[in-house]
């Protein structure tokens, strides 16, 4: 982005080219910020340090566990992204503090939100993690290509 200062110090006599450069900047700003909470990130961490299977990928604008290369659970800004599988997805949602993750505007099933207030306790977030680890491990293990 040190780029994309320099030329919005050398666009300042073009307006509609500034101000393009600086909306930029501010966006990528403002993304850097608004990632996820890093505090439940760690808790996330503690919970399942025993695994060797969990790699950690940053996407949807927050973090991804992968567990036995399926996604499993993640964070977005302050929520748990939970991938409890269909079957228990209604059930799941039924539950305090649950919604259904609509990230594209959609409800995707098996998918589910779980807002701060319901991971007040470790024992509520272990409940959660456990639900999707039980639903990753009814999954058939994934076929990965050499390359």
């Amino acid at each position: 982005m040190a780029g994309c200062r320099i030329l919005a110090n050398e666009a300042i006599n073009y307006p509609l080219v500034y101000n393009s450069i600086i909306t930029l900047i501010q966006l990528n700003n403002l993304i850097t910020k608004m990632a996820y909470d890093e505090g439940l990130a760690h808790r996330i961490r503690e919970q399942i340090s025993e695994r060797t299977d969990v790699v950690e990928k940053n996407m949807f604008g927050g973090l991804c566990f992968m567990v036995a290369g399926h996604m499993a659970f993640g964070i977005v800004k302050n929520q748990l992204m939970a991938r409890v599988g269909p079957n228990q997805y209604e059930a799941c949602l039924s539950k305090p503090h649950a919604k259904e993750m609509d990230f594209t505007g959609k409800a995707m099933k098996g998918m589910i939100y779980v807002s701060p207030d319901g991971l007040s306790d470790d024992s509520d977030l272990k409940n959660w993690l456990d639900t999707c680890l039980s639903f990753i491990a009814s999954l058939p293990p994934k076929q990965y290509e050499d390359r």
